[in-house]
């Protein structure tokens, strides 16, 4: 009886052993720095799906995160901080396709795993630095609104028509989405001219700039702005210069003004879209199978695309981000 007794006690201790290195085993703190590449709301909607990312995998992340402004100099002290820290990965947006190198260099030389979000590093450092490269195509991010733009000149006999950029083109990733846009126009409407093309990201002088482009040329069919507050800002600039009903806007990425723009229907025509969210999770998940020390699959995970064109498809939009984070 007493040797029954004592083996049942150490088949309990033994289960309750495995059942604690389970438990431990669920809940280890995963430690990962993620850096945003700017202010704007896309990367707000990042950084929740960030936040909320290793929840929904059952994972305890901790996250170390900072806002690099587009500042090169300010990325690489935090990687060099991460580093520091110890980190076991790091998510981030790069700010320059080479001039970001030399920190991811150096993070990956301490063993720490980079996975690259929305913008990343040029093709050849990227492939023997960084695990893996959470993407929506840029390309067909471009393409897609410009068949948006395109159809609409045809629909309305404009064969050569104008058209204003407000652009991002300090990152490649935008680069690509114009010429996707390009490629577009060019096989509905070959005769399309690109009047202007100014780097305008932030929606002040995203607005200044798409008035400056509309003075300079008042005969312009459109604006487009290649990210959320150009897009915006060309709206705003086409109402500020009483061209409602005249010129066109089209956008890239959403957010709850490029929604509103696309509900009242009088400028905005659509916007393209990756969820910042949805990128976040993604970006996260990469990381944490970097930890997990899975090997590296496709470089480039894919992320979906969206198109917004109708007022309907805005307001589902709005009902679906009450809090604003696209």
């Amino acid at each position: 009886m007493l040797r029954k007794l004592i083996g049942s006690v150490a088949v309990v201790a033994a289960l309750g052993a495995a059942g604690s290195a389970a438990l431990a085993q669920e809940t280890e703190e995963l430690t990962v720095g993620a850096i945003y590449l700017d202010a704007q709301g896309f990367y707000a909607g990042v950084r929740k799906g960030v936040q909320v990312g290793g929840t929904e995998l059952g994972k305890n992340v901790q996250i170390i995160e900072t806002n690099a402004g587009g500042d090169v100099g300010k990325e690489a002290s935090f990687i060099d901080r991460l580093v520091s820290a110890g980190v076991q990965a790091i998510i981030l947006s790069a700010v320059s396709p080479d001039g970001s190198v030399r920190a991811i260099k150096r993070a990956n030389e301490a063993g720490i795993p980079i996975v690259c979000y929305n913008t990343c590093i040029n093709e050849k450092d990227m492939n023997e630095y960084v695990y893996a490269y959470a993407v929506g195509d840029p390309f067909e991010f471009g393409y897609k609104i410009g068949q948006v733009a395109a159809d609409d000149f045809v629909k309305a006999g404009k064969t050569e028509p104008k058209i204003g950029i407000l652009n991002c083109e300090f990152v490649d990733v935008c680069v690509q989405r114009r010429l996707g846009f390009e490629k577009a126009l060019g096989e509905k409407v070959p005769g399309f001219k690109i009047v202007s093309n100014q780097e305008a990201t932030i929606l002040d002088k995203a607005i200044s700039t798409g008035e400056k482009i509309i003075i300079a040329n008042p005969d312009i069919d459109a604006l487009w702005g290649e990210s959320g507050g150009a897009a915006l800002g060309a709206a705003k600039a086409i109402r500020n210069t009483n061209n409602v009903g005249k010129i066109a806007a089209y956008g890239s990425d959403m957010t709850t003004e490029i929604a509103g723009e696309i509900v009242a229907g009088d400028v905005m025509r659509g916007t393209v879209d990756v969820s910042g969210q949805a990128l976040g999770k993604l970006a996260l998940q990469q990381a944490v199978k970097a930890i997990e020390k899975q090997p590296k699959g496709e470089m480039i995970v894919p992320n979906p695309i969206d198109l917004y064109t109708t007022a309907d498809q805005a307001k589902a939009w709005l009902e679906a981000h009450p809090d604003g984070l696209p």
